[in-house]
């Protein structure tokens, strides 16, 4: 998509219904690429009461920036849980399972977010609560290598090199 303008209104952007379950999911609009940026990858995401947008995690490469514009949450970090409401902004630096984190609407009203990352490839993200990895390469929603798996399905280094 080419870029039209560098001013976008959030009551005018197009949402995308990213709802899973009961439990996780968000509306949401990529705004990165409707400003034609490349290098950091911003959304809005409007989180339901009682949702998450993401399991608990951590990413290895990419930083994480929240600015909480609306209603009011808790912020699951590794060493606690911490109130959020609106004007509060939340930094999630890259690193190990010590920078775990989840953005939870524990509010009765619609919690709504700019979460901004940096969008360096590729990224190893860990999810503690599951035991889960993932690895990805590429843009988003065009990645050029995917897989998840769980870290106890390690496999030897030299498995399946002995008739190559």
């Amino acid at each position: 998509m080419s870029k039209t303008s560098p001013v976008i209104a959030l009551s005018g952007v197009e949402l995308i219904d990213g709802t899973r379950d009961e439990k996780y999911g968000s509306r949401y609009a990529a705004l990165a690429p409707l400003l034609g940026m490349t290098h950091l990858g911003v959304s809005y995401d409007l989180i339901a009461p009682g949702h998450r947008i993401c399991p608990f995690h951590n990413h290895h490469s990419n930083d994480e920036f929240y600015v909480i514009l609306a209603g009011n949450g808790t912020y699951r970090a590794a060493d606690g849980e911490y109130p959020v409401a609106v004007g509060d902004v939340i930094g999630a630096p890259a690193g190990g399972r010590d920078t775990a984190h989840q953005l939870i609407n524990t509010g009765s009203t619609e919690l709504r977010v700019l979460v901004a990352s940096s969008m360096r490839e590729p990224d190893v993200c860990e999810y503690p609560d599951s035991d889960k990895f993932a690895v990805m390469a590429g843009p988003t929603g065009a990645r050029t290598f995917n897989h998840i798996g769980r870290r106890t399905d390690q496999v030897d280094y030299y498995l399946g090199e002995e008739n190559v």
